[in-house]
C-alpha cells in the first residue's frame, strides 16, 4: 500500500470511529433521563454499542499506526477529531435525539452494506461484525420517529423543528474526506456520492410517511470534519477529564 493511500485509509478510519465515539457520548447523556425506564436501559445500551464500534475502527487503525484507542479517544484535542458536527450537537429534547439517531443510523445502514465489500479485509470484517447491531439501532430509532411523527400535534411539531435543524448537518455525512477518491479507486470504501443517493432513497419516503416535511431551504451548517464548533470542545472537556487526571493510570 503506498503512503498516500495509507494516509487516506487512516483518516477514513478516524472519521468512522469519531462519529461513533462522539455520538455515543451524546447518547449516554440520556442515562437516567429517558422518558420511560425501558428506554433508559435501551438507549444506554445503544450508547455502549456505539462506543464499542468506535473502538473496533480504532483497532483497525492501530494496526497501521500503533496508536491505541485510548490514546486517540482521551488525549487528542478537538482540532484532531474527524467527526461530523451532527454528532456533537447538544442532545436537545427526546425528539431531537431520536431524529439525529435515525439519520445517523440510516447512514450507517447504507455505509456498512458497502463496507462489507471492502478490498481492505480488516475493514470488511469489522463492517460485517457491526451490521447486526446497527440494524437494531436503525429499527429502534425509526420506530421512535414514526411514533413521534404520527403522535400528537406537539410531538410532530418537535420532530419537525428537529428535522429543520438537523437536515443540513446530516448532509455533511456525505462530504468526502481529502484523498477519499483514492479509497474508492482502490475499492477500500464506497463513493460518498453513491451513499448519499442510497441514503436519500431510504430516509426521504420514511420521513414523509411519518408526517415530516423536508426543509425547502437548506442553510449550510457551522463546522465540518476539520473545523469544529465549540460543542465538541465542551463535550471533550467532560469526556476526557478523568483520563487526563492521571494519563499513566491503568484502569
Amino acid at each position: 500500500m503506498d503512503l498516500q493511500l495509507r494516509t487516506a485509509l487512516e483518516n477514513k478510519l478516524l472519521a468512522l470511529a469519531d462519529d461513533e465515539l462522539i455520538l455515543a457520548h451524546r447518547d449516554s447523556e440520556w442515562t437516567g433521563h429517558a422518558p420511560i425506564l425501558e428506554e433508559d436501559i435501551a438507549f444506554a445500551n445503544i450508547a455502549q454499542d456505539e462506543m464499542g464500534h468506535a473502538r473496533s475502527w480504532l483497532e483497525v487503525r492501530q494496526a497501521l499506526t500503533g496508536e491505541t484507542p485510548d490514546e486517540l479517544a482521551f488525549f487528542r484535542e478537538a482540532d484532531d477529531f474527524r467527526n461530523v458536527p451532527l454528532v456533537a450537537l447538544p442532545r436537545g429534547d427526546w425528539a431531537f435525539s431520536m431524529l439525529r439517531q435515525y439519520l445517523f443510523d440510516s447512514y450507517e445502514l447504507v455505509s456498512l452494506a458497502e463496507l462489507v465489500n471492502s478490498e481492505y479485509r480488516p475493514v470488511a470484517e469489522v463492517a460485517q461484525k457491526l451490521r447486526p447491531e446497527e440494524l437494531y439501532h436503525y429499527r429502534h430509532s425509526s420506530s421512535w420517529v414514526k411514533r413521534l411523527g404520527l403522535g400528537t400535534v406537539e410531538s410532530l411539531g418537535r420532530m419537525q423543528a428537529a428535522l429543520t435543524t438537523l437536515w443540513p448537518y446530516a448532509l455533511q455525512l456525505f462530504e468526502p474526506l481529502p484523498d477519499e477518491a483514492l479509497l474508492v479507486a482502490a475499492r477500500f470504501g464506497p463513493s460518498p456520492a453513491g451513499l448519499k443517493i442510497a441514503w436519500l432513497e431510504l430516509v426521504v419516503p420514511f420521513l414523509q410517511y411519518a408526517g415530516l416535511q423536508l426543509p425547502t431551504v437548506v442553510t449550510p451548517p457551522a463546522g465540518s470534519r476539520t473545523a469544529h464548533t465549540p460543542h465538541l470542545t465542551e463535550l471533550l472537556a467532560e469526556m476526557q477529564q478523568v483520563a487526563r487526571l492521571d494519563p499513566s493510570a491503568i484502569w
